[in-house]
């Protein structure tokens, strides 16, 4: 069977390799130009087509007349999309008669949309998976072929949770590709209604609210520390500081001690928050990393965090 593929980041690899053991002849892979800004932690996907002898295109859309054109003319009897960042149009979708199929990063229909993995850290689920879906022209909304579970632990980042997600797609995509080959694949309509949608988050999106409870607060922390952006505060001279690390305390509060505000114990440092406190264990300031005890000679007691 013959497949084009849309594909990037790790995911797209699994996608690539998966299709490729399972039999198909990948005629095409449709990618992205990595980002200079972005922190590009994950595999690339055009070396990998270029190393297997795969026509590799980078367009900046591939929703014009002219790509439907030229991916008509390759003849695919199925298209995939592993990760790719952008939604393919109706008159691609039309072209496969095998059918256009997508790897999504949650259980749909739930957390449709963009950066799932961070999404359902920051809101503190316990479980999320993988779905691969039939595409159609409304994002994350096509039948289902199938899923797969991953639990979420309380220590749990991102970056631990993406490689859990790894695991799943390669089990999965190993149990559905061979349905698709066959012309046997799945449709199991989704109920939007029962789901949730959720857009892109920004680097900004990392300010802490010192007012959130103290779970919430880690839970932000956790969603977007290394190899992301990370949750960031500011001092009271407007310095910044990045918080790549911090557990949350239940210890006894004052009434009068605001949230945001800093306790310098000698050992670390804690800080206020709208249910109790949450321990400073790794921070950067100035583009140096400090830990525990080294926290604690950048931080006095009583000023506050914004």
């Amino acid at each position: 069977m013959r497949a084009v593929v849309f594909a990037y980041h790790d995911m797209g690899l699994v996608g690539l390799k998966a299709l490729k053991e399972a039999g198909f002849e990948i005629t095409a892979i449709f990618t992205h130009e990595d980002n200079p800004d972005e922190n590009r932690w994950f595999g690339s996907v055009a070396d990998w087509g270029r190393e297997n002898g795969i026509l590799v295109f980078k367009p900046e859309t591939v929703n014009t007349p002219e790509w439907v054109e030229r991916i008509a003319a390759m003849a695919p009897d199925s298209i995939f999309s592993f990760y790719y960042r952008n939604l393919l149009p109706e008159a691609t979708l039309d072209i496969p008669k095998a059918g256009a199929y997508n790897l999504h990063g949650s259980l749909l229909p739930k957390y449709r949309g963009r950066v799932p993995i961070n999404w359902v850290l920051v809101n503190g689920e316990t479980e999320t998976g993988v779905t691969l879906h039939h595409m159609v022209a409304r994002a994350d909304a096509g039948d289902i072929v199938g899923q797969r579970r991953v639990e979420i632990t309380l220590e749990d980042t991102a970056h631990s949770l993406f490689k859990k997600l790894l695991i799943a797609a390669e089990r999965l995509l190993h149990d559905v590709l061979p349905l698709i080959r066959e012309g046997r694949a799945p449709k199991i309509p989704q109920d939007l209604s029962q789901g949730s949608y959720f857009g892109r988050r920004r680097p900004e999106d990392g300010l802490i609210d010192w007012q959130a409870s103290s779970m919430q607060i880690y839970n932000l922390i956790r969603a977007v520390t290394d190899p992301y952006p990370g949750a960031f505060t500011y001092l009271p001279d407007g310095r910044k500081v990045i918080v790549w690390w911090g557990i949350p305390e239940d210890s006894d509060v004052k009434a009068d001690i605001p949230c945001g505000a800093v306790i310098n114990d000698g050992a670390g440092v804690r800080v206020r928050t709208g249910s109790g406190w949450l321990r400073l264990k790794d921070v950067e300031m100035a583009g140096k990393r400090l830990a525990d005890s080294s926290i604690a000679l950048h931080f006095k007691t009583g000023e506050q965090l914004t």
